[in-house]
């Protein structure tokens, strides 16, 4: 591969009359024009208390707000070599900032720096650049450019923050960047802190004639440049984070559809820049207009495509998987699945971004969880069955992990971007919820509550736990205990027998995989499977480790599945039918009277089974609906807070158990 090695040289003087010429410009001056607007909302800007650092930064880098951020530089589709120049709008947010903080990887060389026209001392240490000898008070605004050249020494591999190379299956040649997590810093001068999002963005992107280059939001002007170059001139008015700006450069095609939300009075664009290659486009045609199909749903179980007034798009790059650079994913390839998560992510990782890396979950899990939502209503039921049973499989291919990332894995790009535990594990629990929340409309007001709620910001898995609670009205607390902090998954063994013409018991014994989680307190459905009559699906609330049911079916049941439909991450080692065979003793027990109004005795005898023993009342849909701990020869019960109906009795200790129907009046 030959580099580009030409060095971009510019004496301070001369920086400095730029420079000046930049600010008296009435159009370069201002952060917007009159087609892309500015969109200054500070109430998007959220500190995350307690947020673990991605790594050590100098604090000095938190004195300021960023605003605007616009990237002027040079690329071509055959090297890495950059040059050109970065401003950054600010606006001062600590009592006095005297250095100015950046970042930018030691092999690219930083040829000047102006603070506000004036030119700058620079100092730099590591990855840390140090713009020194200012002297701004809160609330002052400051605009620095910094102008720099290079060949970025990245060391290679998916991280790297900007990459070239072929596609050994098209041919084409093309250069990306991929800044996520902590890699913009490897192509342009930049504040890598989660909270603090562009108020917008420009990036102008000049390159040979016969490439072309994408980037973010809308295409304002493709503007000759002389000497066989044209510069594309990206422009977008949303907020954006740092690592979701982006650029890709090769000699690409345009194939341009367009999504029609419902109820959305315009069509929105679908830019689609693929590989030169005659073949190409066919080849990818049919995945790549589902696109509008996936725009269009997603639009009505989230909100509206959070870009609409821009674009959505998609530029191809030598790479394995997708990146969700906002407006315009980088795509190493297109099929269902990759397409949906990439457009998903506009909504979840986008528009709310995670507050820190240790809750990816907001950004990976939910966008895991929009490829089970295309195929569950663009395909079929049955294909999204089919991707949750490899999710849950691939998730107990180990026993533990959480998905929240442990602070000492916060740095870790392996472990925050981890397959098993953000992706697969966290979309799983995103399907779990929608079964614990039980009502698709309230689900799906969940997450669009959560999504207007922090639009533009960032928020952690507990602020999405804090509108799951407001919104459905209940408790998450034991769920994200178990299932976001904690490690593994259950572990079943039932045992199922008919004990009258009209009633099964089923009796579930829970281990689990992990001793960071001893317990899972969550609902199961059990299919109650009648040759006969039909079969019967019931959904029981798991909360001990050993748990009994009595479950009303009314017919025969000839067998029985367990959490049929794949709703919950749990491995079931058997079930088994113990219809003649008691697994426990029967206790001398009486329950009276009976029919019941009001209270109920429940009489032991103690003489011959002394100890504590639990009566436990079901309803026939298997609820638990009253437990006491009852002691003595006879324990009266109260059944004030009951309805009148029938329901199952049953009386369980150590020593063995018994059972029977209670009507109350």
């Amino acid at each position: 591969m030959i580099h580009n090695t030409k060095l971009f040289k510019m004496n301070r003087f001369y920086l400095m009359i730029i420079a000046l010429l930049f600010s008296a410009s009435p159009k370069l001056s201002a952060q917007y024009d009159d087609n892309i607007p500015c969109c200054n909302k500070p109430h998007h800007k959220k500190f995350i208390q307690g947020a673990t650092a991605s790594y050590a930064i100098h604090p000095a880098i938190n004195n300021y707000d960023v605003k605007f951020y616009f990237l002027d530089i040079e690329l071509s589709n055959t090297s890495t070599y950059i040059e050109g120049s970065v401003r950054i709008d600010a606006e001062v947010t600590s009592a006095i900032l005297d250095t100015f903080v950046v970042e930018l990887i030691p092999s690219l060389t930083i040829d000047s720096v102006l603070v506000n026209g004036i030119v700058r001392s620079v100092s730099r240490s590591g990855d840390e650049v140090y713009v020194t000898g200012l002297s701004f008070s809160n609330g002052n605004p400051i605009t620095v450019q910094i102008w720099y050249h290079g060949l970025p020494n990245t060391g290679g591999g998916f991280f790297s923050g900007i990459s070239t190379g072929t596609s050994p299956s098209w041919g084409a040649q093309a250069t990306w960047t991929l800044s996520e997590p902590f890699n913009a810093k490897q192509w342009w001068p930049v504040k890598q802190v989660l909270e603090d999002k562009a108020d917008s963005a420009w990036v102008f992107i000049t390159t040979q004639s016969t490439n072309k280059a994408g980037s973010n939001g809308v295409l304002t002007a493709i503007t000759s440049m002389g000497s066989n170059k044209v510069r594309y001139e990206w422009k977008t008015k949303y907020p954006i984070n740092y690592y979701l700006i982006s650029a890709a450069v090769s000699t690409y095609q345009e194939y341009e559809i367009y999504a029609h939300p419902q109820g959305y009075p315009d069509s929105i664009l679908i830019l689609n820049y693929l590989y030169n290659h005659p073949n190409i486009l066919n080849f990818f045609k049919p995945v790549i207009d589902q696109t509008a199909d996936m725009i269009e749903l997603f639009s009505d179980l989230f909100g509206l495509y959070p870009y609409a007034s821009e674009k959505y798009g998609h530029a191809m790059a030598p790479f394995g998987g997708g990146m969700e650079h906002q407006t315009m994913s980088t795509m190493g390839s297109f099929n269902f699945n990759i397409v949906a998560h990439e457009l998903g992510h506009q909504w979840f990782g986008d528009l709310v971004t995670c507050g820190t890396w240790q809750d990816i979950w907001i950004n990976e899990g939910f966008a895991s969880y929009t490829e089970y939502l295309a195929n569950e209503f663009l395909k079929s039921h049955s294909d999204a069955q089919t991707l949750m049973a490899s999710v849950h499989g691939n998730v107990m291919s180990q026993t533990g992990g959480s998905v929240f990332v442990p602070a000492q894995d916060a740095t870790n790009v392996n472990r925050i971007f981890s397959s098993r535990l953000s992706y697969n594990k966290g979309s799983a629990l995103v399907h779990m919820i929608r079964f614990e929340v039980g009502d698709d409309q309230l689900f799906f007001d969940v997450l669009k509550t959560f999504l207007a709620t922090y639009a533009h910001g960032v928020a952690t898995g507990d602020d999405f736990r804090t509108v799951l609670e407001n919104v459905s009205g209940r408790s998450f607390q034991d769920f994200f205990d178990q299932w976001y902090y904690g490690e593994g998954y259950p572990v079943f063994d039932v045992h199922w027998a008919q004990i009258d013409p009209t009633t099964v018991r089923v009796i579930t014994y829970q281990a689990t995989s992990s001793p960071v989680t001893p317990l899972f307190r969550m609902p199961l459905e059990f299919r109650f499977v009648s040759a006969s009559g039909g079969d019967t699906l019931v959904r029981l609330q798991i909360n001990q480790t050993i748990d009994t049911f009595f479950v009303n079916v009314n017919r025969t049941v000839d067998n029985l599945i367990a959490d049929p439909d794949k709703w919950m991450l749990t491995q079931v080692n058997t079930i088994s039918n113990t219809t003649g065979i008691e697994s426990y003793n029967k206790l001398p027990v009486a329950v009276f009277p009976n029919p019941a109004k009001g209270m109920v005795n429940i009489r032991i005898d103690e003489n011959s089974l002394p100890g504590d023993y639990t009566f436990v009342i079901n309803d026939l849909n298997g609820r638990i609906v009253l437990k006491r701990t009852i002691t003595g020869s006879v324990n009266a019960v109260s059944l004030d807070n009951l309805k009148p109906g029938l329901y199952h009795w049953q009386v369980i200790s150590e020593k063995g158990y018994n059972s029977g129907k209670l009507i109350l009046k």
